[in-house]
């Protein structure tokens, strides 16, 4: 599908710089589809804010012990 999109003249320049002869519209075609992913994780992420109550864990008393059992429940560990 062909669209118009106007460029400014320093851009269009750049971006000749960038892509190489006769390569534009694979560079923009390629630079829209990482914005557009980019784009779907940030609302992938913001559709998860809030999604894990913040209730506390069972480290935050004392970390270093909380870690020590878990190596300890572990019977592959030596030590």
């Amino acid at each position: 599908m062909r669209i118009h999109i106007a460029l400014p003249d320093a851009l269009v320049v750049e971006l000749d710089q960038r892509a190489g002869n006769r390569r534009r519209s694979a560079f923009i075609c390629e630079l829209i589809r990482r914005g557009l992913d980019d784009e779907r994780r940030w609302d992938d992420i913001a559709a998860a804010v809030g999604g894990i109550p913040d209730t506390g864990h069972e480290w935050d008393e004392d970390p270093a012990e909380w870690v020590r059992r878990q190596r300890h429940r572990d019977d592959r560990r030596s030590g």
